[in-house]
C-alpha cells in the first residue's frame, strides 16, 4: 500500500478490465520513471478519445463523425447486417476481408445475472432498421458463450415474422471465447459456413 497519488493512481489503473493489482502496480511505476512528455501524450490521448469519439447515429459502431467509416461507404451492401456485440468485434471481422455488408453493434449481450436486458442493449434501433425491408439477411456474430447464444435466439424469434434470412456464424470458433481473440482463417471459415437459425 503507497501513500495518496501514487495509490490513487494504481487504484484507477486496478480498474480497467485485465488489469491485476500487480500490472496496476507496474504500469504505475513505469509512467512514475517514464518522461513527463511521454505521460503529457498519454494523458492527452486518453482526454482526446473521449472529447471526440461518439457512436455512430446508424449502426452503434465507434466514430469521431456522426456515422462511422463503414456507413459512409456507398461500396457496402446494404442489403445485409451483421449483428455484433461490441465495437471491437466489428475489428475482428474486418480483418478477415470476407464481409461487405454493414454492422450493428448492440453495446453488448444479454446477460440477467449481470441484469442486462433487451431494452439494455440497441435491439430496438435494429428493429428500426430493419422496418423498411431493404435488408434480405441478419447475420448474427454474437460471441459463442452463453449470453451470445441467448442474445442470438432472442434476436432470431424477434426477426422471425419480418421474413428475413437470419444466420449464425458457423463452427470454427471455440464456444466461450470472444470474437476479437479468434484469429482471421477461423473467423473467415465462420462466416463461409454460417447456417440458417431455426426458432
Amino acid at each position: 500500500m503507497y501513500e495518496g497519488v501514487v495509490q490513487n493512481l494504481i487504484d484507477e489503473l486496478g480498474l480497467l478490465p485485465g488489469v491485476g493489482p500487480k500490472s496496476a502496480q507496474r504500469i504505475a511505476f513505469h509512467l512514475l520513471a517514464a518522461d513527463p512528455a511521454d505521460v503529457k501524450r498519454l494523458a492527452h490521448a486518453l482526454l482526446e478519445v473521449k472529447e471526440k469519439v461518439r457512436f455512430c447515429r446508424v449502426c452503434g459502431n465507434v466514430a469521431e463523425e456522426q456515422e462511422c467509416r463503414i456507413c459512409r461507404d456507398q461500396r457496402r451492401d446494404p442489403h445485409v447486417i451483421c449483428v455484433v456485440e461490441e465495437s471491437k468485434d466489428v475489428v475482428a471481422i474486418e480483418r478477415t476481408r470476407e464481409f461487405r455488408g454493414r454492422y450493428h453493434v448492440l453495446g453488448g449481450a444479454i446477460s440477467p445475472i449481470d441484469g442486462i436486458g433487451p431494452d439494455d442493449l440497441k435491439i430496438r434501433e435494429l428493429m428500426t432498421r430493419l422496418a423498411d425491408g431493404q435488408v434480405t439477411e441478419l447475420i448474427l456474430a454474437t460471441d459463442p458463450n452463453l449470453e451470445g447464444e441467448a442474445t442470438a435466439t432472442y434476436l432470431a424469434r424477434l426477426v422471425k415474422p419480418l421474413g428475413l434470412k437470419v444466420t449464425r456464424l458457423a463452427s470454427g470458433l471455440p464456444v466461450g471465447g470472444d470474437l476479437e481473440y479468434a484469429d482471421e482463417v477461423t473467423l473467415g471459415r465462420a462466416f463461409e459456413g454460417r447456417r440458417l437459425l431455426d426458432v
